[in-house]
């Protein structure tokens, strides 16, 4: 059995729905983006309703700046999808059986980095945006996702809620560059065991213990409250350093799979396949916040001792 859903009624609606939206996807009006259906629903729902309220009520400060500006569910509609829906059972029956009849399936929210990162998850999972591990809020609490979304040119923002397979969590470091569970006896991560406000899912288990389930569309009309309620440090979300300068640097700290990851997205950027914003969010995903603040701190430092010598020798000093 799965432990409860801290979405009880879209727990249930949704084991209906999963059905349904398999077979014709009739439930709701159908979209079609890019090739794949979303099912989008509307104001009156259950679904749209709960998701709507669960979010808003996560949000704190600035739910009256929050805009919902529409709420999809995944369709499923073809063939691969609906395999990959039916694996994902299999693996929350499997862990199920490991863990004395507790897969802890939650809902949990990811921050996208816009509509085409929507869209590729919705095609091919995660796995193929992610380094060593994928990063989720739980669904009570979606500020840290909302955090992470990068915004459009329009302001939109957009969240993805997923239904993950959590299993029996270990306590992990946020920085951490673990890529897998530390022994057998844990399924996934979490920063704190009683109350997290993180879900790590490690790379190996991406494709198959998440399922992206609905996808949030919202405007926030300022987003000082979103960058600034947390105690952070320095973002690096500046032009500080030439973007080679910053890949050479972190190669030499970070696995060359993660560096692979980088370089792709860097060329994408550089073919104008993504945004500069898109890239620095990408690449701070990767490698993490407090490893590239130490990076660019240590860049600029270099940078500032070299300028002041060339000064002094100017000078005659």
């Amino acid at each position: 059995m799965e432990s409860t859903s801290t979405f009880p009624q879209l727990q249930h609606h949704h084991q209906d729905s999963d059905s349904e939206s398999c077979v014709s996807g009739t439930t709701g009006e159908q979209q079609q983006d890019s090739n794949l259906f979303l099912v989008t629903l509307r104001e009156g729902d259950v679904v749209h309703d709960l998701i709507k309220t669960r979010f808003l009520r996560g949000l704190g400060l600035i739910t009256t700046k929050t805009e919902i500006l529409a709420i999809h569910r995944n369709a499923c509609s073809d063939v691969v999808s609906q395999a990959r829906l039916q694996s994902f059972h299999v693996y929350a029956e499997a862990v199920s059986k490991i863990r004395g009849g507790n897969s802890n399936v939650k809902y949990a929210w990811y921050g996208s980095y816009g509509e085409n990162d929507v869209r590729d998850i919705l095609s091919n999972g995660f796995s193929h945006v992610h380094g060593h591990s994928l990063c989720l809020s739980p669904d009570d609490s979606p500020l840290h996702s909302v955090k992470s979304c990068v915004v459009g040119r329009d302001g939109v923002r957009h969240l993805i809620l997923c239904r993950v397979i959590l299993g029996r969590t270990e306590i992990v470091q946020s920085d951490t560059k673990q890529c897998y569970p530390s022994c057998e006896d844990y399924d996934s991560g979490v920063d704190n065991i009683s109350a997290p406000n993180k879900y790590m899912i490690w790379s190996s288990r991406m494709n198959t213990h998440v399922w992206p389930a609905y996808v949030i569309s919202f405007r926030v009309s300022s987003s000082k409250g979103v960058e600034m309620s947390e105690d952070e440090h320095v973002r690096p979300s500046s032009p500080w350093m030439p973007f080679p300068i910053l890949i050479s640097i972190l190669s030499k700290v970070l696995p060359s799979l993660d560096i692979a990851l980088i370089c792709k997205f860097y060329k994408a950027k550089k073919e104008g396949k993504i945004s500069r914003h898109e890239l620095i969010q990408k690449v701070r995903q990767i490698a993490g916040d407090k490893l590239l603040i130490s990076v660019i701190k240590s860049y600029r430092a270099k940078k500032k001792s070299a300028s002041f010598q060339q000064t002094k020798s100017k000078n005659g000093i």
